[in-house]
């Protein structure tokens, strides 16, 4: 299993490569574009069919990357449940 920082240095921000967003290093695939296909439903091993290159560890990256940004966000629920 790889350390966070082994991982987290698969990401690469460079505002010259989609317009800053975090991606995936040596590509242009973004944090937030795996995150999205993760959240629609796309598994792992589909992601990595799809992406010639891709790695499990790429997609572990990017889950690690969310995870440190939200640590350090205020976040709340979109919609507020009754009490």
């Amino acid at each position: 299993m790889m350390e966070d920082q082994q991982l987290l240095k698969r990401i690469a921000l460079n505002p010259k490569v989609m317009v800053g967003k975090p991606v995936i290093k040596g590509t242009r695939l973004t944090v937030e574009y795996i995150l999205n296909l993760l959240a629609h439903g796309a598994t792992v091993e589909e992601i990595l069919e799809e992406y010639d290159g891709l790695t499990l560890e790429d997609v572990q990256a990017c889950l690690l990357f969310a995870t440190k940004f939200l640590e350090s966000t205020v976040f709340g629920p979109l919609v507020m449940e009754p009490v």
